[in-house]
């Protein structure tokens, strides 16, 4: 005769396997809830008391001495469309320049390798007054480095020598987790206003949603002219 102890032992197993593959299921899902709760608490934690399309530490692409109206830039230096968008860009700060301010706030794309170290780089930079020109050698570069899958960090401190920056002083913020936190504030506040993708403009806190460069440059005239 088999012992009955013997015929539940495969049972009692099957339900040990069972009752651990149930736990680390249990595991994952809590994981990925105290993830999302983490980085939703960071995220308004960033913002602090509610998004804003510019902060007194916006990095400007011009300033205008008569200011009458911002524009404001939500911008991926790995982003194709953010590279066509510059010349046009550079024409509005060319024709409207004395009372049109061009900010730019930083919004790496996660689906870019390089996005993220490109937006640090010019941070770094522009803590050094060189924010317009590494902006420049980021977008005249772009196809040599972008859509690249390994870090180009290195290619970017060589840009930073070619600026002749203070090197030591670049890879100190470039390691300082402030100078993060300071791109992530500016995602964290495109995220807030419903911005998704690069470029994303706003013109005086209103979203820019012309179809043509025309009806765009319009728009910039009308805002500046009050009308």
């Amino acid at each position: 005769m088999t012992d009955a102890s013997t015929k539940t032992r495969p049972r009692k197993a099957r339900i040990i396997i069972w009752a651990i593959i149930a736990a680390a299921i249990m595991a994952m899902i809590l994981t990925v809830v105290i993830a999302n709760v983490i980085n939703n608490n960071r995220q308004q934690t960033l913002v602090g008391d509610g998004p804003q399309l510019t902060r007194e530490n916006s990095r400007h692409i011009s300033q205008a001495d008569d200011e009458k109206a911002v524009l404001v830039e939500f911008l991926d230096f790995e982003c194709e469309a953010c590279l066509a968008a510059k010349p046009f860009v550079d024409e509005l700060e060319q024709e409207f320049g004395e009372n049109l301010t061009i900010t730019a706030r930083y919004f790496p794309l996660p689906g870019h390798t390089n996005s993220m170290n490109a937006a640090l780089a010019v941070e770094a930079a522009a803590q050094q007054g060189k924010f317009t020109q590494m902006l420049d050698l980021m977008y005249e570069t772009q196809a040599d480095w972008g859509e690249a899958s390994e870090s180009k960090a290195d290619v970017f401190r060589g840009f930073a020598e070619d600026l002749e920056l203070d090197l030591a002083a670049y890879d100190a913020a470039i390691t300082d987790p402030e100078t993060k936190d300071r791109i992530e504030l500016d995602v964290a506040d495109g995220t807030a206003l419903g911005v998704t993708g690069t470029p994303t403009f706003f013109l005086n806190d209103e979203e820019v949603l012309a179809t043509t460069l025309d009806e765009f440059r319009t728009l910039v005239a009308d805002s500046i002219n009050g009308s």
